[in-house]
């Protein structure tokens, strides 16, 4: 009797859990802006797609409750920065409301609190603002070089993961333009498949709820296989304990085959990073105290060493 072929555990998670719905309208956003930069200053580009913020798991299919990710989009934003700053041209997948690049040096609470309004409707802003003039100058340069696409679920960020994938690496392999895939959201290990997810609100009346988690399909391995083809892929392994920290960053490089694990301990993340070669070889990135109490960040050196990389695969 012939083997009959196994659909792939990705390909059910995509047929059994529906698109976002204005999913074709961001495919159009995606083209434009890949297509549009010929009409830039500097039409050879490199490309990358950073990912940024944490997955909601809906408990209903009309959302009141989720389980949450914890993720600020504090990495994500800053490195889509300094990647801009590079002179890359960055799609920014990010989770709504999570923190974006340039806008997350903004207190908005604090700059409400300085504005006044003058009796001839301007508005003022009190207080020492040195830094806004910097902050908004770059974000108005580098605007043609950056789209941001929300997503809020699990399910949502994982088709956009894949469409956006898919287009930058269609598009990189026919004009020959170079891309990178820097995935620094927190995605959820687990999910409620759609089928099981009750339609309404679920009643406390009814005593505490059972749910039943699923494990989420291992998606790094169609997207280096399948979906990225000819892009540099680094993805990111966040974990409580040190002790375990390099033997699940190079798990993830021999299970999936991509290029780079950069391994993070949840205490430490914001001073040092380990970066975790294909060949076992692996070496820290880190900042010292006078470095973050001068403002720093680490993502300045993550982005610089990823560039040194990103250059020598590509010439």
């Amino acid at each position: 009797m012939a083997n009959e072929s196994v659909t792939p555990e990705w390909d059910i998670f995509f047929q059994t859990n529906p698109a976002p719905p204005d999913i074709n309208l961001e495919e159009t956003r995606i083209t434009d802006f890949l297509t549009g930069s010929s009409s830039t200053d500097n039409p050879r580009q490199p490309m990358c797609l950073v990912t940024s913020g944490g997955t909601t798991v809906p408990l209903e299919v009309n959302t009141v409750r989720f389980v949450d990710n914890f993720s600020a989009g504090t990495r994500g934003s800053a490195s889509a920065e300094y990647f801009l700053e590079a002179g890359y041209k960055v799609i920014f997948l990010h989770r709504e409301k999570s923190l974006l690049p340039y806008a997350r040096h903004l207190d908005t609470y604090q700059l409400m609190q300085d504005m006044s309004i003058t009796e001839s409707g301007n508005i003022v802003i009190s207080g020492d603002y040195g830094r806004l003039s910097s902050v908004i100058e770059k974000r108005k340069k580098y605007s043609r070089s950056f789209l941001q696409i929300k997503f809020t679920s699990l399910s949502s960020y994982l088709w956009l993961l894949k469409l956006a994938t898919i287009l930058l690496s269609e598009y990189s392999q026919k004009s020959n333009i170079s891309c990178l895939l820097y995935l620094a959201a927190a995605v959820s290990d687990f999910y409620v498949p759609a089928s099981q997810l009750p339609v309404h609100k679920i009643q406390s009346s009814q005593g505490p709820p059972s749910v039943q988690l699923s494990l989420v399909p291992k998606m790094l391995r169609p997207l280096v296989s399948q979906w990225a083809k000819k892009c540099l892929v680094v993805s990111f392994k966040l974990e409580t304990d040190p002790d375990i920290l390099l033997s699940k960053s190079k798990a993830a490089l021999d299970k999936y085959g991509h290029d780079l694990v950069i391994g993070n301990i949840l205490e430490t993340r914001k001073k040092e990073v380990v970066f975790m070669y294909k060949d076992g070889s692996h070496e820290k990135v880190e900042i010292s105290d006078k470095e973050i109490t001068d403002g720093v960040e680490i993502e300045v050196k993550i982005i610089q060493k990823l560039l040194k990389l990103h250059h020598y695969q590509t010439v």
